[in-house]
């Protein structure tokens, strides 16, 4: 196994966290193809590039759609937050993320309220976890 990648990957890993961490939300972006690796790795998830930039995001997107999530949770440290609704979010940067959506209830009625409204404005909002902190978004309003 070649140590050099690995390195590169857990120091991807640990920068990804602590730019969570200060509610900064880090990816990659490749200096070959000019592509964005979020969340960030050692190379680059479109070319396969290995020389790559840090660059911190908007953390302001919109979400596409939103459903709820099944119980019980699948992770238990998001037993405390269940049930929950997470949904698809491209960000400005044109990166499409997978994430927990605050501020809604995850009912039929709030999720149907939702559809309704169609592509909503989010933007970025650390949960703070017992272990790690986890990468959500609220709506604007």
């Amino acid at each position: 196994m070649d140590t050099t990648v690995t390195s590169t990957s857990q120091s991807a890993i640990e920068l990804y966290y602590k730019g969570l961490e200060e509610g900064k939300l880090k990816a990659r972006r490749c200096k070959d193809c000019g592509e964005h690796t979020f969340p960030p790795t050692g190379c680059c998830a479109h070319c396969g590039g290995w020389s790559l930039d840090w660059v911190d995001l908007s953390g302001k997107g919109t979400l596409l759609f939103a459903t709820h999530n099944i119980s019980p949770a699948c992770h238990p440290r998001f037993e405390p937050i269940a049930p929950y609704v997470y949904g698809h979010i491209c960000l400005d940067e044109g990166i499409i993320v997978q994430a927990i959506v605050q501020g809604v209830k995850a009912t039929p009625e709030d999720l149907n309220q939702l559809f309704q409204r169609g592509q909503t404005p989010v933007e970025a909002d650390i949960l703070r976890m017992d272990d790690l902190p986890v990468l959500a978004f609220r709506i604007i309003r």
